[in-house]
């Protein structure tokens, strides 16, 4: 190694490089400090003291925002194949041992996020070394995600057929209509479905998945929809029906509380409730990983238990 190289190795610590490596993703200071725990100043601290070793800057303000030089850029390429290289010792590691490690980016629509958290409590119980994290995205940004390769797995519903996608169904997603305790229609021995839709229905954005899924079921039933508003999550169309702003066709395991607690109703529509599954969907062409595979394969053999479970969760609900 030459001398230059060994002076500066001597000089650079790990935890330089993981700071800078969270300045350099999250384009903040402060939110690298709140993503490792340390203090703005700390930060900075460290970033100051790898561009004093590289003697070059690595981020400039100009105005009030943060942008990384060409230093920086070079340094960023250096880090991540540093990086990549620790989980792949890592995984080899564990792999002599018998054992599953490295990273799992998993990406989730909104409507999965009540379902991941029970997927993954015993998939992790087996397999500690894996490190797991989750992004809740609307489908839209999930679907980018896949075909940029930022993610090694989306759960999601209604997977576009026309797209090179492996998809690996394994829960129901239950679509029901509900209104707000004391909504008129509740008060009604039978209503029709057009009569629901037409009672200031409140809809997730243009393209979510339980949108385009309410929509396809109202084309293939010659059912008209016209939405009195637009809201962008699960949950925001849920606190508005709780609001009394209208009525919404919503995942059955996203308001079990609140049918418990009796503020929310399910209306008694035929047709209804919408039925769709829960997939595991990852590109055709993607190699998967091992901690990927292990997801994949703990998934399809616990199907059944997954149904056990949640059908639980809803009858007690």
């Amino acid at each position: 190694m030459p001398l230059s190289v060994q002076k500066l190795a001597s000089r650079l610590t790990f935890r330089q490089l993981q700071v800078f490596k969270a300045v350099y993703d999250l384009h903040s200071y402060s939110k690298a400090g709140e993503l490792l725990g340390l203090t703005q100043p700390a930060v900075s601290s460290q970033v100051r003291h790898l561009e004093q070793a590289l003697g070059m800057p690595l981020f400039e303000y100009v105005g009030r925002r943060l942008y990384c030089t060409a230093a920086g850029e070079e340094m960023a390429r250096c880090v991540k194949a540093i990086f990549g290289e620790l989980v792949r010792i890592q995984t080899n590691l564990a792999a002599m041992e018998g054992q599953v490690a490295g990273e799992l980016k998993l990406v989730a629509v909104n409507t999965a996020q009540y379902v991941v958290p029970y997927l993954l409590r015993a998939f992790l119980n087996l397999n500690p070394q894996v490190n797991v994290s989750v992004m809740v995205v609307n489908r839209a940004t999930a679907l980018q995600r896949l075909n940029d390769n930022r993610d090694d797995l989306a759960i999601m519903g209604m997977v576009p057929s026309e797209r090179p996608l492996t998809s690996l169904p394994f829960l129901d997603n239950e679509l029901v209509p509900v209104a707000p305790h004391g909504h008129p229609l509740l008060d009604r021995e039978e209503v029709s479905a057009q009569e629901f839709l037409d009672s200031e229905l409140l809809v997730r954005e243009s393209g979510s998945g339980s949108r385009l899924a309410l929509e396809l079921h109202c084309q293939n039933h010659r059912l008209r929809v016209s939405p009195s508003m637009e809201l962008g999550s699960n949950d925001a169309v849920k606190h508005a029906v709780l609001a009394g702003l209208g009525v919404a066709v919503l995942p059955k395991l996203s308001i079990l509380s609140e049918l418990a607690l009796g503020s929310l109703h399910i209306v008694d529509l035929a047709g209804f409730p919408l039925r769709r599954s829960w997939c595991v969907v990852y590109p055709q062409a993607k190699h998967p990983t091992p901690a990927m595979r292990a997801f994949i394969d703990y998934i399809q053999q616990n199907i059944s238990q997954f149904e056990k479970l949640f059908a639980r969760r809803i009858s007690s609900g």
